[in-house]
């Protein structure tokens, strides 16, 4: 793990869902000051930072985002990724105003189902030159 990775805003993700990969993805785009930093769950480096947090066993249904030393998961954590990119993906931050338990049944509907409709791969990504040193595994 890169040291002292705190002051960026770090992603969690289930680095072999396609749906998830796609995401960060989006999210590199979106994101040029390169603000956001990303481990795939399933890594050691997300274990340690999840213990330092004290969840333990997080569900790989779960994005998860470690920002200001505080943990975010499932609808909460992708409206708060949101806010920090570029364009007009910005304005689904205003689902914020729906209370988490209605906004976490679709999230967590479409994550039950993200394998069977977006597939999985074998292995995690790997990043590109361009992007290694965002990513903490």
């Amino acid at each position: 793990m890169p040291p002292n990775p705190s002051h960026h805003p770090i992603i969690l993700f289930d680095g072999v869902c396609n749906l998830c990969n796609g995401w960060v993805q989006f999210v590199i785009k979106r994101d040029p000051s390169a603000l956001f930093r990303f481990a795939s769950l399933q890594s050691d480096t997300a274990g340690i930072l999840l213990r330092k947090h004290n969840y333990e066993d997080p569900p790989l249904q779960s994005v998860i985002l470690l920002m200001n030393e505080n943990l975010y998961t499932e609808s909460t954590a992708i409206l708060h990724i949101v806010r920090q990119l570029r364009g007009p993906i910005q304005l689904m931050a205003c689902f914020q105003v729906v209370p988490a338990f209605i906004r976490n049944l679709l999230y967590r509907f479409i994550a039950r189902n993200r394998y069977k409709w977006f597939g999985k791969q074998t292995s995690c990504m790997l990043p590109t030159p361009e992007t290694k040193m965002r990513f903490l595994d």
